[in-house]
């Protein structure tokens, strides 16, 4: 016999208990003690963001849990975050909110994240707190990390891209966030590095870089660095630049250089792919004692069928190459514009040589270019191979799978903020949510009596 379902909704009051309605192996209740702990000494932190007059304001501890809601779930919008919260029974919990309590309206929570979060640098402090925390745990072990870089897409139409004299700025289309921090940013640029301006900026994210990088379609884009423990896959620390290989191998370095300074974390190896293994990063590398398990970035073997610079023996006492015929290449010691010094055979003995058809058959004399940094990228070369290479060669999955869980499961692919400012607010929340996952993971053994695993 067919149910038919007989309780209506007219009940005024019910016996309600919040807590037991969530259950014990939900990914927030793993979570919340963590949040709770790292959060202890926030309010002291941003006491002084805070004026001594007026109304009270939201509690921003109440602001991060709503955040940390979003960024797990994929939430992207924060009106869409504040309905949900709203009327989902865990996130209520999580936020510490009951049954009748408010959610904070949308255009509140935004002022608060993009003012007062900001000036205090609050997620950057919390997470460098998080990270601390997996270090207590043991799930940091500081012997090996891993760098690398994925591309997010900026909130900016690849359609509506032109070039950087065609825009003005003075119109009241462009009075906005994103354009007041890319007109107002300092000129910070290498002075030793000769780039060129990008041929297309965005109007409304100048910020973001025109790319179209790893096969994908032309777009803007922001460049998500992270820098894992190869341990439990750790993200020790997050750097957001725009998406250009210069700047995210440049942005490894500020990462490791902060990451000593703040955590005292220094790796004995690093493991990157090809787009890392430049000579002037090659170079800063191995000259701070940290072995570089990282293909050389080298395009000097020819494909035409002449002779290649590995043909050619260098003598270091007496800084010359040989070519293959016993003639000497010799420099006059001057660094180009692209780290490199030149030597150049001399045009009378690339004259009478027998193998100028296939060294030299459109040049007068043969030149050849060698790194400032080349010692230090025959020691990258040297490691290749080895048994400790091949298995860090293993281990860089690891920050792979970070980028795609973090666009599978949280689904960001795309900012929803714009600007510099916006993606490193972006950028720290993801990984506060992916640390946060990963710690609660190994505080909460999957039943009782089995051993704890790290989770990566």
């Amino acid at each position: 016999m067919m149910g038919r379902q007989t309780v209506d909704q007219s009940q005024l009051f019910y016996l309600f208990n919040l807590e037991q309605r969530i259950p014990q192996r939900h990914l927030l209740r793993r979570i919340d003690p963590i949040v709770a702990r790292i959060l202890a000494e926030l309010r002291a932190k941003l006491e002084p963001l805070y004026s001594e007059i007026g109304r009270p304001s939201i509690d921003p501890e109440l602001l991060i849990r709503m955040l940390v809601v979003g960024y797990c779930y994929g939430i992207r919008s924060e009106r869409k975050l504040c309905e949900e919260v709203e009327l989902h029974l865990a996130y209520r919990w999580f936020c510490r909110l009951d049954l009748e309590a408010e959610v904070p309206d949308h255009s509140t929570f935004s002022v608060n994240r993009h003012g007062r979060f900001r000036d205090g640098d609050v997620l950057r402090e919390l997470f460098e707190a998080l990270v601390r925390a997996c270090m207590d745990a043991g799930l940091v072990r500081g012997e090996g990390f891993a760098v690398d870089a994925s591309v997010i897409e900026a909130d900016a139409s690849r359609y509506h891209g032109k070039a950087p004299g065609e825009i003005d700025w003075s119109l009241p289309e462009c009075q906005t966030r994103a354009v007041a921090e890319f007109l107002g940013a300092p000129d910070d640029e290498d002075p030793d590095t000769d780039r060129k301006l990008p041929k297309v900026i965005s109007s409304v994210d100048p910020c973001s870089a025109w790319t179209a990088k790893a096969n994908k379609r032309v777009q803007f884009g922001y460049g998500l660095n992270y820098l894992i423990d190869i341990k439990c896959a750790v993200i020790v620390d997050v750097e957001a630049t725009p998406a250009r290989t210069y700047d995210e191998v440049r942005a490894a370095r500020t990462m490791l250089e902060r990451t000593e300074a703040t955590l005292a974390l220094k790796p004995h190896r690093l493991v990157a792919d090809t787009a890392y293994g430049t000579g002037k990063f090659l170079g800063w590398l191995v000259g701070t004692g940290v072995t570089p398990h990282i293909p050389v970035w080298d395009k000097s073997e020819r494909e035409d069928g002449t002779l290649s610079r590995s043909d050619f023996t260098f003598d270091k006492e007496r800084n010359v190459y040989v070519c293959p015929a016993g003639q000497l290449l010799k420099t006059t010691g001057r660094v180009g514009a692209d780290h490199t010094l030149k030597y150049r055979a001399s045009k009378r003995a690339c004259d009478r040589c027998p193998l100028k058809p296939r060294c030299c058959p459109k040049t007068p004399s043969r030149d050849i270019p060698r790194d400032v940094h080349e010692e230090e990228r025959d020691v990258a070369r040297a490691l290749m191979g080895t048994p400790e290479y091949d298995k860090s060669r293993d281990e860089r999955k690891k920050v792979e799978m970070r980028f795609a869980h973090l666009k599978t499961h949280h689904r960001f692919e795309r900012m929803r903020l714009r600007g510099l400012s916006g993606a490193r607010d972006e950028f720290h929340l993801a990984a506060i949510v992916q640390n946060l996952k990963t710690l609660a993971g190994y505080l909460w053994p999957s039943a009782p009596n089995v051993p704890v695993v790290c989770v990566a």
